[in-house]
């Protein structure tokens, strides 16, 4: 069997290893890949955004599953282009798609189907004057939100109408993420704790992936700004009547909308909770696995992974080969100095024999290597992932492993998990 992921970070290394546990014979492609996805199968150098020449290469090779880690070739309908093949696809639709490339676009869907989120308004970039008189009458802390794909950091906490302001500047007036933030969301702050819940669905039948948790700040104590995501913890415990809550008002009212739309969701769907005193309300969507939540699902997931997301392409998910999370995982990931603004890259990284001899589960983000040595090529770096009976356990082993690791201006929070 052939598969092609596509992707290059941490979430794609998760992905590739956890087929090939699954499949010792699978025939495995990555693209563009990077040196972690290259011990198990072959780079191809298509980019991401190159949904045309990623379909045509699966065509050629006649690649038997195509699964898309990351969102920008699912928000660009790579889906709908592997339908018309014949290529079989985790992965929504463009349409469904627009859960996550469209922050705006989810929030009215919200609305429209009662799923609970936070009250809000949104502006464009010739509305700029309405928000600012909107931000200067509101009750504060506020989130903002670029409309579009932004990389995991489109979303701002703002304390003052002085942030406010800045914020909304950088935005709309200085585009600071190109069109993506020309149109924003301006919601209510929710206060309780965040949890990610990851389902997998074929169109019609769903099954829970896992329940974790993400640290978005940059700093310990959730300081600093936002990022693509600093570590994970999984699995995170909710109580009975909390968990029958989102079944009941978040998944099935969504996977409901979704096809009174017309549309079936078949893939992988991250909700992004906040659990309140009112109950669990949607922060936000993701149409695919989070990362570094993937880095701490995969490695304890019960049962045969390939086989659910192969039953699930097909329409037919087989509920017998999923069984829940076996253990507890703390997920760290290490950045470079400067990550998210601008981070330093070109830094030889040392040390990861010695921290395998601790976990194995290593996982490559932002590393290129060069005659055998690995050097720093992006923000996020590597996610090192510990596991054991418990999350203590979890968290010390992988801060063991943290601890062998060397590149210069190497950053990382040392609370992930507490």
């Amino acid at each position: 069997m052939k598969v092609l992921v596509v992707g290059k970070g941490g979430r794609e290394s998760a992905i590739v290893w956890r087929l090939v546990k699954d499949n010792k014979e699978l025939e495995i492609y990555t693209a563009p890949g990077n040196p972690y996805t290259a011990r198990f199968g072959r780079n191809i150098d298509i980019r991401e955004d190159d949904v045309d020449s990623l379909v045509s290469f699966a065509k050629d090779e006649n690649i038997d599953l195509v699964f898309p880690g990351g969102e920008t070739s699912i928000a660009l309908g790579i889906a709908d282009k592997c339908e018309k093949e014949g290529i079989r696809v985790i992965a929504p639709k463009e349409y469904a798609a627009k859960l996550e490339s469209s922050k705006i676009w989810a929030k009215e869907f919200m609305k429209r189907y009662g799923i609970p989120t936070a009250d809000f308004e949104t502006f464009d970039e010739d509305e700029f004057e309405e928000s600012i008189r909107f931000v200067e009458n509101s009750k504060y802390p506020l989130v903002i939100k670029a409309d579009g794909l932004a990389g995991g950091k489109g979303t701002v906490i703002v304390r003052d109408f002085k942030e406010a302001v800045k914020v909304l500047e950088d935005f709309i007036i200085k585009g600071k993420f190109k069109e993506a933030s020309k149109r924003v969301v301006i919601e209510r702050f929710l206060k309780g704790e965040e949890v990610s819940v990851f389902i997998i669905s074929d169109g019609k039948k769903w099954e829970y992936l896992g329940f974790a948790r993400d640290f978005k700040r940059l700093y310990d104590g959730d300081e600093g700004p936002n990022t693509g995501g600093m570590g994970s913890i999984a699995p995170v415990y909710v109580d009975e009547e909390t968990e029958r809550l989102i079944r009941e008002n978040v998944v099935k009212r969504t996977l409901e909308g979704i096809r009174k739309e017309g549309f079936e969701y078949l893939g992988i769907l991250y909700f992004g909770l906040m659990i309140t005193e009112n109950g669990p309300f949607v922060l936000e969507y993701n149409v695919r696995l989070g990362d570094p939540e993937a880095q701490a699902l995969l490695p304890i997931l019960k049962g045969n992974f390939l086989d659910a997301v192969l039953s699930a392409a097909d329409g037919n998910l087989d509920e017998r080969t999923l069984e829940g999370l076996d253990g507890y995982s703390c997920c760290v990931v290490l950045a470079s100095k400067g990550y998210p603004e601008k981070p330093e890259t070109g830094k030889e990284i040392s040390g990861i024999d010695e921290a395998r001899k601790i976990t194995e589960y290593i996982f490559f983000s932002g590393v290129r290597e060069v005659d055998g040595k690995l050097y720093t090529s992006g923000g996020r770096v590597l996610s090192v992932v510990g596991t054991d009976k418990d999350t203590d356990g979890a968290r010390k082993k992988s801060y063991e492993a943290v601890s062998k690791i060397k590149f210069e201006g190497m950053i990382y929070r040392k609370d992930i998990g507490w």
